[in-house]
């Protein structure tokens, strides 16, 4: 199956002269349509700059990004421009409250994306934001009223709704869950598996908590300052990792039930290990 997402050999600097930083060195990833690929890492692992260059908002500098076959990373104003107004990719950040407009209605964000685009009529956009609301589980009651009038759970529902409202291929999520209680947490990652299946979606989840992942991404992917030190499907990097870093995230997962908790010598080696490393692995 023809990948969804394709970054190959991807180096993103930021800054410039001697303040010049790269940030990712030469990282490869895929995500196939229908398929959620858990990106893990630690906070200043890279993983927004990564999010960040697949949609254009920080620049490669060598590298590529390929989105349904085709390649974005070289686009450049007008046909940027076209490419994020078509809607293939889309993004859902980690804080609701701060990325949706305070003075905006749950309503008028849901038709943000197809206004802009333009072709409908104001009925099909009404019809438009009744049917994503639908999707997501959020009562019509709802859509008169304003972000701060709602839950953190809710909120989350109406940006991930405003994104698929242009019918993505791609859905990039960046920490959507690591603001919520625990509940509500479940709840949102069952709405990222509910819309892959009815979608065909292919799923970017990132995620600093390896906990989040578990029933829920495909694959993981594990990043390390800036590079790739792990792939797997979820069951491989659960049961079997190989790099140590892997091996200390999977130990700070909280046990369930009657597991044995985590061993405090074992972590401790496994941090000295970890602080061995070079910063390019």
């Amino acid at each position: 199956m023809t990948a969804l997402l394709d970054v190959t050999g991807l180096h993103v600097a930021l800054g410039r002269g001697r303040g010049r930083t790269e940030i990712l060195h030469g990282v490869d990833l895929t995500v196939a349509p229908g398929e959620i690929v858990g990106l893990i890492g630690e906070t200043g692992s890279g993983k927004t700059t990564l999010a960040r260059a697949v949609l254009g908002l920080v620049r490669a500098h060598s590298g590529s990004i390929a989105i349904d076959g085709r390649e974005v990373s070289g686009l450049r104003r007008s046909a940027l421009r076209a490419f994020r107004r078509g809607g293939a990719a889309q993004y859902v950040f980690q804080d609701p409250l701060r990325s949706l407009d305070p003075e905006r209605t749950v309503f008028d964000t849901l038709i943000e994306g197809l206004a802009v685009r333009g072709g409908h009529s104001r009925a099909e956009l009404r019809e438009a934001a009744r049917e994503v609301a639908r999707l997501v589980s959020l009562p019509p009651g709802l859509l008169p009223r304003h972000p701060g009038e709602l839950s953190g759970g809710q909120r989350q529902r109406v940006a991930i709704a405003r994104a698929v409202a242009v019918d993505p291929r791609l859905l990039i999520c960046d920490e959507p869950v690591s603001a919520l209680d625990a509940s509500t947490r479940i709840t949102i990652l069952e709405l990222l598996l509910r819309l892959r299946e009815t979608r065909d979606l292919g799923v970017l989840l990132i995620t600093h908590d390896l906990g989040s992942l578990g029933g829920v991404a495909d694959r993981v992917v594990v990043l390390y300052h800036g590079q790739v030190v792990e792939t797997g499907t979820t069951e491989e990097i659960f049961l079997a990792p190989r790099h140590p870093y892997t091996r200390l995230l999977v130990t700070s997962v909280p046990s369930i039930g009657d597991a044995e908790p985590p061993d405090p010598e074992l972590r401790r080696a496994l941090r000295a290990e970890v602080r061995g490393l070079t910063a390019h692995p």
